[in-house]
């Protein structure tokens, strides 16, 4: 098979370094791609939202899979843009329809869709600029910390948790009034804080057979202990200590059946993942949101776990196979430490040179922010490189993967230390 993956993250490097694994691929190409990429694959300059041209490079080089790794090119429909062309209807999309992508690309329709089918999940409103007083009104009758999420996609920006009233009711009027995410912002969802440990679950579906894949937990903020701005994830690990086969069962039962039944009772064409982020509140999952693609980091520690060919799974749900498929997993533990330039998430610089990339052992690199510029790999984003390794327990694999960390270097390079604290606090209780 010919496929093509769309993207340029460490999500895509993953994606790519396990689908060339598989005997079913014969060529590989990643567009945009990053230096990582062109170590499994060919590389292509094209854009992920340029739909023409990806349309004539399909045509051009038989591609029979197209996966989508970000969600911009799918809350811009291009599964339903690759679909209704004749020319390129046979090509199999891993990755949902616009319908189904509105999971991740509406905050409001989400929440819907969850209270239409009795996920659990937190109280909310939404508000527009229209109705911004209302918007106070509300958040007076809620507890601190308040939650306001931007309706539409802000980049992994779009979600605020404040713990005085006066600055949300200022954060809301300049998200509403004062676009402060633009377009993303026009409207607003305001939750009930969920007081939990938050972790990922992923899953693999046709539509309607899935597979659930190992659970993960990111690590969003850049300082240690969780502290300071936002990031797109400084780390991660799977599988989550607390998420044990009990746990995953109510996840199944309550959150991922309910989830899949209510796409195909809205008659929401979806194959590909579905992100699901929990949060675990005595016990009991709920949703806080769904993603429609793989996350970044975690894909960096799921992947990694799958021991299926995963090209194979993908040809399952093209050819109508996929709930017969058996899914195995390899029962180490993942960790991930990611390398982020000086200054993110604020203003950094790329075009850093990367050194030691050569002296790594016993773990794996993704490139998440790289280009190559002469033979010499250089940065190129605010988060660099993801260092990934298996072992049996948590900590051999977080030593595999700092030890790394300190043999790579570039100008600025920082990375948190701590990544799996918490996890290790909740085992010691």
């Amino acid at each position: 098979m010919n496929v093509l993956v769309l993207g340029s993250g460490g999500r895509e490097h993953a994606l790519s370094w396990k689908i060339a694994q598989s005997s079913l691929c014969e060529k590989l190409f990643i567009a945009p791609g990053n230096a990582g990429t062109a170590q499994v694959g060919q590389n292509v300059d094209i854009k992920v939202d340029d739909f023409q041209t990806l349309k004539l490079f399909c045509l051009e080089h038989n591609i029979d899979m197209l996966v989508v790794g970000p969600e911009d090119p799918l809350v811009k429909g291009i599964y339903d843009f690759f679909k209704q062309d004749v020319t390129l209807s046979h090509i199999c999309v891993i990755g949902p329809s616009k319908k189904g992508a509105q999971l991740e690309g509406s905050k409001e329709y989400s929440k819907q869709f969850m209270q239409r089918h009795g996920i659990p999940t937190a109280q909310y409103q939404s508000f527009t600029k229209d109705t911004l007083e209302e918007g106070y009104t509300f958040l007076e009758s809620l507890n601190a910390p308040y939650v306001l999420k931007a309706d539409g996609l802000a980049a992994g920006k779009g979600v605020l948790i404040l713990n005085e009233l006066d600055q949300a009711k200022k954060e809301l009027k300049a998200m509403l009034a004062e676009a402060k995410f633009g377009d993303a912002s026009s409207k607003v969802v305001i939750e009930e804080f969920l007081t939990g440990i938050e972790l990922s679950v992923f899953v693999l579906t046709d539509g309607n057979n899935y597979k659930i894949l190992p659970s993960a937990k990111d690590y969003k903020r850049i300082g240690e202990g969780d502290t300071g701005l936002n990031t797109g994830g400084m780390g991660a690990i799977s599988p989550v200590p607390f998420a044990d086969q009990f746990f995953i069962e109510k996840v199944d039962n309550t959150i991922i059946k309910p989830t899949i039944k209510g796409l195909l009772q809205d008659n929401i064409h979806y194959q590909g993942f579905i992100f699901i982020g929990l949060m675990n509140v005595d016990g009991e999952p709920y949703v806080i949101e769904y993603n429609v693609r793989l996350g970044d980091p975690e894909t960096e520690v799921v992947i990694p776990r799958i021991k299926s060919d995963l090209l194979n799974l993908f040809k399952g749900i093209a050819m109508g196979t996929f709930g017969e498929q058996d899914f195995y997993v390899n029962q180490d533990v993942a960790t991930t430490v990611m390398l982020v330039s000086g200054g993110y998430p604020e203003s950094y610089q790329n075009g850093k040179f990367i050194s030691g990339l050569d002296n790594i052992e016993n773990s794996m690199i993704f490139h998440a922010g790289t280009k190559n510029v002469d033979g010499e790999v250089l940065s190129n984003g605010g988060r660099v490189l993801a260092i990934t390794s298996l072992a049996r327990t948590m900590d051999e694999a977080l030593e595999k993967s700092f030890e790394n960390a300190e043999k790579i270097n570039f100008d600025g390079k920082y990375f948190r230390r701590d990544i799996g604290f918490d996890l290790k606090q909740e085992q010691k209780a």
